[in-house]
């Protein structure tokens, strides 16, 4: 069976046939602070569901940026250093200098592919946008995913999504050109706010961005475990059904886990 297993904030575990992927692993738990950049810091307010050590045998890491609450102090500590880390250039450097030995550098639109048997799985870098205008600068880039995992050499795939913390801006619109057909988008939301300014979506751009790439269902994540982010799950969830964008949403709970095609 393929499925996500949702631990908290953009912290997933995804089983596709043989491969086992862990994406940007937060495991702080409630209470404890994280630096975002430029001297911010974030209170974490909602406990992970499960600790590494509760984790599956890894193929890889999916690691859309490095920022205190996606890759924090304690993956530094105790996840593999051999395990490969697939991320931008500029996180796959931090985490050389972290003893780290497998980071895998992807610019936009850069894959890697695992093997196993007959099946195969590739990740694909994606464009994304942290902030807008000059505070673009400041912050660390950040890479959309897409997951297309294949039982056989034949087989149709199927394509996950993995958004990343980014706002919704016209280069994404090349996902759609090149992938008309999306199986699940896991939509990093929340309305992250530092002094006012928005730096991952809200629950309007959420659907703006399933307007845009028209996935055939979505799984919102990152919306609610700092103290940074600013507009609840809710405000998605009201937004989908004013607008109503031809998708199937499923929110699913820490220490849940949301059945994939296939």
């Amino acid at each position: 069976m393929n499925s996500l297993f949702f631990v908290g904030n953009a912290t997933t575990v995804l089983r596709l046939g043989p491969f086992t992927l862990l994406t940007d692993p937060n495991f702080l738990h409630r209470g404890q602070w994280t630096h975002i950049g430029q001297g911010v810091l974030a209170k974490r307010v909602k406990d992970p569901a499960v600790g590494i050590g509760d984790l599956p045998p890894l193929d890889a890491v999916v690691l859309s940026h490095f920022h205190g609450d996606h890759f924090d102090r304690i993956a530094a500590r105790e996840l593999d250093r051999d395990l490969p880390i697939l991320t931008t250039p500029h996180a796959a450097r931090r985490l050389e200098r972290r003893g780290f030995r497998e980071p895998v550098a992807l610019s936009t639109w850069a894959d890697l592919s695992l093997r196993k048997d007959d099946a195969s799985l590739t990740v694909t870098a994606l464009p994304g946008r942290h902030a807008r205008g000059g505070l673009a600068r400041l912050l660390p880039p950040v890479m959309g995913s897409m997951v297309e995992y294949r039982a056989t050499p034949t087989a149709t795939p199927l394509r996950l999504y993995l958004s990343g913390d980014t706002l919704v801006h016209d280069d994404l619109r090349e996902i759609r050109e090149r992938y008309p057909s999306i199986d699940v988008a896991v939509l990093h939301l929340g309305g992250t706010k530092v002094l006012g300014v928005l730096l991952t979506m809200d629950g309007e751009q959420g659907v703006d961005l399933l307007e845009l790439l028209r996935p055939r269902q979505a799984v919102p994540v990152h919306f609610d475990d700092y103290s940074v982010m600013k507009s609840p799950l809710s405000d998605f969830v009201a937004e989908v059904e004013r607008r109503k964008p031809p998708v199937t949403v499923t929110c699913v709970d820490r220490g849940s886990t949301f059945t994939l095609p296939g």
